[in-house]
């Protein structure tokens, strides 16, 4: 994707200058891969409009990025990490361990996650039970738990197609695997009443102890090949769906949008998934996408506010913007996310 230059009056925050004394002149952000084309966009149009360094921008994962930002403040520390999902309490708890207890989130807009497999290939259309029986370790078969026996998809849901179980879902340092076992594996482990099997058979002190023990075993998931693991970006899940006629991934929206040569995406509880869908709610499967920065940095390492300004003008994350090109869903009250931006800069 190519950018125009923006003129200062199209945004009037790049009439700056990057004096700001610093041990380090360029921004360093890492995290979800799912908000790394987003950033890497806003990162080129940065570098281009100010007068500044390009940001370096890494991937790795919301948990990775928010571990490494989580590490402490200073030169050797990152100064942004972008999460699919919101901060943990016990990240922020770790955060302020290590000093780092100013921490500014920014919502940059919404996306959702879809179940893509390859174009040529059979079509589905999901329910969140369906991805439950076939990838969970164990299902409930005359009210006890036995390890899982399906191995095709019809046998989980007649209606699908006679294909071999073969799932690529986001490894377990990524945002996107958290809300796929929320909204999804959890999601059908309720719908179809194995949830009060596992929390009967929980272990725990307290009612609060054993529900989540009963949720973690619910989306535990099989570890027999049916359900692979990547750890790497969207780009190698799409290299083991292209290698591999039955494999079924799990994207975020954006992705699949800009590869619908290669993919077909299946919708979810009868819902397309689309900007529309998600920016309605109507999709079952979307979630927010922030990035983090850490204030303690903000005047001191240069254009780290711009930067964060910038991210979310209107002219770059509104409606009308490149994100929302590329695939993202503007946030309704970005207004109130620019102000929270602004009263961050304010404060150094």
């Amino acid at each position: 994707m190519t950018f125009m230059k923006l003129t200062a009056s199209a945004v009037a925050i790049a009439a700056v200058s990057a004096t700001a004394a610093s041990a380090r002149d360029q921004i360093q952000v890492a995290g979800s891969s799912t908000v790394l084309p987003y950033a890497s966009i806003v990162a080129e149009a940065f570098g281009e409009n100010f007068d500044f360094p390009t940001p370096v921008v890494e991937s790795g994962g919301s948990s990775a990025g928010l571990k490494r930002f989580c590490e402490g403040v200073g030169e050797n520390t990152i100064d942004i990490a972008n999460a699919s999902r919101g901060i943990k309490d016990s990240e922020i708890a770790t955060c302020a361990e290590n000093g780092v207890t100013d921490i500014v989130e920014v919502r940059i807009g919404y996306d959702g996650i879809v179940f893509a497999s390859g174009i040529n290939g059979n079509s589905f259309e999901f329910q969140p039970r369906d991805w439950y029986l076939a990838l969970s370790e164990k299902i409930v078969v005359d009210g006890a738990l036995i390890d899982n026996p399906y191995t095709m998809w019809n046998e989980v849901d007649p209606d699908l197609p006679a294909q071999a179980i073969q799932a690529f879902v986001p490894g377990t340092k990524h945002g996107t695997r958290e809300v796929f076992e929320d909204n999804v594996i959890l999601a059908g482990c309720e719908a179809v009443g194995d949830f009060e099997v596992y929390l009967a058979a929980a272990e725990g002190d307290t009612e609060k102890a054993r529900k989540k023990a009963a949720e973690k075993a619910c989306i535990s998931l099989r570890t027999d090949g049916r359900s692979v693991d990547v750890d790497g970006d969207y780009t190698e899940t799409l290299a083991r769906i292209v290698s591999s006629p039955d494999g079924i991934g799990v994207f975020g929206l954006a992705f699949y949008e800009n590869n619908t040569s290669l993919l077909q995406v299946a919708p979810m509880g009868g819902v397309e998934p689309s900007t529309e869908t998600i920016a309605t709610g109507e999709y079952p499967v979307s979630r927010p996408l922030y990035f983090y920065i850490k204030e303690a940095h903000i005047g001191v390492i240069p254009g780290l506010q711009e930067y964060a300004s910038f991210f979310v003008a209107d002219e770059i994350a509104g409606p009308d913007g490149p994100l929302s090109e590329y695939g993202l869903v503007a946030d309704p009250e970005l207004a109130d996310t620019q102000a929270t931006v602004a009263a961050a800069g304010a404060n150094n």
